[in-house]
């Protein structure tokens, strides 16, 4: 199915469904990335490359399905980004497409990233080029990659920060959705800011997490609530946006 096509598709499609898939598509998101989380858990040891290379190497099927689950994530955001932006156009189309760019941005740097991140199974290989280098080197090496890796995912995290001040800005400005979901996607946004500074960022991590109550919530009011249907009707007809007859009708 080419991308126009499903644009004209998501255009089509009823506000309440709008909704109710981009909570979905949300939620998988969230799951894939706990996923990848649960994956990569203490294979890493910070400071210690030996440690963190004999562990990715001991439980390689592990450190593979972070991998893959960390690209099925970043998919999941993208199509979560465009039901957002379509579904805001009523609200304010300038800056929902500046949210989405910001969000398309830290999904393409985020994807940039899973290339250092599974570049240590390249390097620890034994690949006919590794033979030159020491074994510690190699540790090294694989080590450095795995840091370029998280340093791309806290660039990633502003530009996710960026996106969820300005969805949480159009849902404070809509009238479709109640406004202290908006709020608290704002606190959310903020918390992804703080990784500007990745060593503060990382320090405060659970307080971020935390700030994500927001996400979480915004999730799943558009799962189970979606979105009031004739307040958007009326918000799109103000704004001068054609509503397709079945979204008049649903």
């Amino acid at each position: 199915m080419s991308t126009n096509v499903m644009m004209e598709r998501i255009t089509e499609a009823s506000p309440r469904l709008k909704a109710r898939m981009a909570g979905g598509w949300w939620l998988l998101y969230v799951s894939m990335a706990v996923v990848a989380g649960f994956a990569r858990r203490g294979l890493v040891v910070n400071g210690d490359a030996v440690a963190t290379t004999t562990n990715i190497l001991a439980h390689e099927p592990l450190f593979r399905l972070g991998f893959a689950a960390d690209l099925l994530a970043i998919a999941c955001y993208i199509a979560v980004t465009v039901l957002l932006y379509d579904l805001f156009k009523p609200v304010n189309r300038t800056v929902s497409l500046l949210a989405a760019f910001f969000s398309m941005v830290g999904c393409t740097i985020q994807g940039l990233g899973c290339v250092f991140e599974l570049a240590p199974l390249v390097v620890l290989g034994g690949t006919q080029h590794s033979s030159v280098f020491k074994v510690e080197q190699l540790q090294a090496l694989a080590y450095i990659f795995l840091k370029l890796y998280s340093q791309a995912d806290s660039i990633a995290l502003v530009f996710f920060g960026f996106f969820s001040l300005l969805i949480g800005y159009l849902i404070f400005k809509s009238t479709f959705l109640p406004r202290i979901l908006g709020v608290l996607m704002a606190v959310a946004g903020t918390g992804g800011l703080i990784f500007l500074s990745p060593s503060f960022g990382a320090k405060y991590l659970p307080y971020i997490v935390a700030a994500d109550i927001g996400e979480i919530l915004l999730i799943l009011w558009l799962l189970v609530f979606a979105v009031n249907a004739e307040r958007w009707k009326a918000q799109a007809s103000a704004a001068g946006i054609g509503v397709s007859r079945r979204a008049m009708n649903s």
